[in-house]
């Protein structure tokens, strides 16, 4: 999973103490395309999260989950990084249920539906949920509590 979600590379688990499998720790020691391996510590902010994402999947593809919450992943990835994110995710959608909490503005490819917070006066948040529906389909509805200029995801 590593490698596709880099593109190259490669990443291993090392049991920290051998001897007792059980209470050992783990190290993650990674080597995306172009650079030396190393510890998972002395990668940047986004070669961690794609780091953490590939070994999430991995996970994933032995023991699936019906949901899982991701909170801000991907505040430290550019946009190239969140594409290749977007990809691997759409594998796994089919078979679990993603709550994907962020502060940018979402690729349209990532979910079947939006929720937001919106702050129209100080001190009173509304909520605006917005649902997509493949080309085709019913067109997409739209249920908000807040004015249809309030439709943009507070920042």
């Amino acid at each position: 999973m590593f490698t596709e979600v880099f593109g190259g590379g490669k990443a291993d688990l090392i049991l920290s103490d051998e001897n007792d499998v059980l209470e050992s720790g783990i190290e993650i020691m990674a080597r995306p395309p172009g650079k030396q391996l190393q510890s998972i510590s002395l990668l940047s902010g986004g070669e961690q999260t794609m780091t953490a994402v590939a070994l999430l999947f991995s996970i994933y593809q032995v023991r699936p989950s019906p949901f899982c919450v991701l909170d801000e992943l991907d505040a430290p990835l550019d946009e190239s990084n969140i594409n290749r994110f977007v990809r691997v995710l759409q594998r796994f959608i089919t078979n679990s249920q993603f709550i994907i909490i962020t502060h940018n503005n979402a690729p349209s490819a990532w979910p079947m539906c939006f929720y937001g917070v919106t702050m129209e006066e100080r001190g009173v948040s509304k909520i605006v949920s917005v649902k997509f529906h493949k080309t085709g389909e019913t067109a997409p509805s739209v249920e908000t509590t807040a004015p249809a200029a309030e439709l943009a995801l507070a920042k």
